[in-house]
């Protein structure tokens, strides 16, 4: 369905070249698109050989409950983001009513209008399909085209506003980066084929079941660690999350989302499944001869290297992201760091594989992924609302060339919860379900991992777990401080230091006087009913999570039940 709708989507967009139709109609195609393969995910829950697993075309996709359930799950998000998408430049003429003047300061560009790409709802839609198909690969070739598909689909969005040299930056170190990483998943499965001749897993698996030539599992187990290093570089986590903060920092608001929300989702559930496979080849040794205690020997082995290979990331990137956060000044890159340091947290639950492990990181990765996804709405809401004052006061003093309505530095959220304070608590809320602090739904999270590592006897990882947990906390406190600090001349600086590093002078008196006898600006500040209702809903669901939280802990448990059913 949702590669059919991208076809015609292309078709659209083709034949629509002079752009009669504007981007807002793409992207209310694109949520009715997102709509409608989510219910038939939702639907395709209900037949009863899902649960099990059924593969398709040919073996190279297995579709489980799993996956099935995901899918959904990637599509609601994929929804959310693309309702609160600023499609038109009506945001800033809303503040101008004399039609002159709106006229007159397109004309002089003064104000830099930007007309959002309307490719933006199709090239998510084709990252999504990437998402949606890495989820169910059960072999080596599509395993990569998938990862390819939905990486292509992220390049793009990074690099989407060409006429912004740090968006194309972020687009070009994205690329050049993500290209090393596809490189090292490649070279890694062309290694298992070279010494397996197989791309099926469960054919490789059971390859190395039957294997009792040393060599060739050194080689294997070789392929298997080259394939977890390149998805490891593809999420972010430490120590090869150096483009991360750049790309994120670099990029729009509204591309960020996507970049660490959607991939990473994927990704995960994807290294899930092979961990957890690899983990279960020794539990269909009989150890009644000497060859399969030899062959478990040598399974175990492969097992040993990928757990030590993700306990090592998971502590450097617990270590990493919260040390290093407390020194970023701009508000994306310090969210880049939390997000490495929520990795530390996902990959201790990976390397512990049990059920209760599995269990907690799949209510991690939910918990976390509408977590993110509320904290970036609502600085999208916060920036329009800061831009509005800057605008207002610009107009009024001094021509203002204005960049996109990003939020790039942390003291721009300066005394914000005296001039709007339902937004300041709702970031202030999900900041503190970030730290993890009861009963907010991120301290839940935290705990589930925590237990399945104590009941493992990962005494020492858990102990850092939580020192690096309370040190990260700092810097989201102290984002929560800046929100509730008095705004005595917190507006004028603001207004000051973004006209000294954005302003294009017009030495022309005529269109200042001109400007100023004819603009009549609108005080009041409003974002989108969707916008604001989805933050609501969002913020409310992480605080009330205590009250009702079986729904959300059952299903976890459900499908982390699925996975060991040996």
């Amino acid at each position: 369905m949702l590669l059919l709708s991208i076809f015609i989507f292309i078709l659209s967009i083709a034949i629509n070249y002079n752009q009669v139709l504007n981007s807002l109609f793409f992207l209310r195609i694109g949520l009715l698109i997102f709509a409608l393969t989510g219910v038939i995910s939702l639907n395709a829950l209900y037949i009863q050989s899902i649960g099990s697993g059924m593969g398709i075309y040919s073996g190279l996709f297995q579709v489980t409950a799993l996956t099935q359930s995901f899918d959904l799950f990637i599509f609601i998000i994929g929804a959310l983001i693309l309702l609160v998408w600023p499609s038109n430049n009506s945001y800033y003429k809303k503040y101008i009513k004399n039609i002159e003047t709106i006229s007159l300061w397109e004309n002089i560009n003064v104000i830099s209008i930007k007309n959002y790409p309307r490719e933006y709802a199709l090239i998510t839609l084709i990252s999504t399909l990437g998402a949606s198909l890495l989820i169910s690969s059960s072999d080596l070739i599509s395993l990569y085209l998938s990862i390819e598909l939905q990486s292509f689909g992220v390049y793009i969005l990074a690099s989407l506003y060409k006429n912004s040299r740090s968006g194309v930056s972020a687009g070009l170190k994205y690329f050049l980066l993500g290209s090393l990483s596809s490189c090292i998943i490649l070279l890694g499965a062309s290694i298992i084929y070279t010494y397996t001749g197989l791309t099926h897993f469960d054919s490789i698996y059971s390859f190395i079941t039957v294997s009792n030539n040393s060599g060739i599992i050194q080689g294997i187990s070789l392929g298997i660690i080259l394939i977890f290093i390149g998805l490891f570089f593809k999420i972010g986590a430490a120590p090869l999350h150096n483009w991360s903060p750049d790309v994120y920092d670099d990029s729009p608001t509204i591309v960020t989302i996507w970049l660490t929300i959607m991939p990473k989702i994927s990704l995960l559930l994807l290294l899930l499944e092979l961990y957890i496979n690899i983990g279960l080849i020794e539990y269909n040794f009989s150890f009644y001869s000497t060859e399969n205690i030899i062959n478990s020997i040598e399974t175990t082995n492969i097992i040993t290297y990928l757990k030590n290979l993700i306990l090592i990331s998971s502590i450097l990137s617990l270590i990493i992201g919260s040390t290093l956060g407390l020194s970023q000044l701009k508000i994306k890159r310090l969210l880049a760091y939390s997000t490495i340091s929520h990795l530390g947290y996902l990959l201790l639950a990976l390397a512990i594989n049990t059920e209760q492990s599995v269990e907690s990181l799949l209510f991690y990765i939910i918990q976390y992924s509408l977590t993110n996804l509320n904290i970036f709405l609502i600085i999208i809401a916060l920036g329009l609302f800061v831009h509005s004052l800057l605008l207002k006061d610009s107009l009024n003093s001094i021509e203002y060339e204005g960049s996109e309505n990003d939020i790039q530095y942390i003291t721009k959220l300066k005394g914000i919860f005296f001039n709007n304070p339902l937004l300041s608590l709702s970031l202030s809320i999900c900041l503190f379900s970030m730290a993890g602090i009861p009963p907010l739904i991120g301290f839940f999270s935290k705990q589930f991992v925590l237990y399945a590592a104590i009941q493992k006897g990962y005494y020492f990882i858990s102990i850092v777990a939580i020192i690096f947990s309370v040190i990260s906390a700092s810097y989201y406190l102290n984002i929560i401080k800046i929100l509730h600090i008095s705004e005595t001349n917190s507006k004028s600086t603001l207004i000051n230091s973004n006209i000294n590093s954005n302003t294009n002078i017009n030495s022309n008196t005529n269109i200042n006087s001109n400007i100023n006898s004819n603009t009549n600006i609108n005080s009041n500040y409003e974002i989108s009913s969707i916008h604001s209702f989805i933050i609501s809903t969002l913020t409310i669901s992480i605080i009330l999570f205590i009250l009702k939280p079986s729904i959300l802990l059952n299903s976890t448990a459900i499908l982390s039940l699925t996975l060991f059913n040996y």
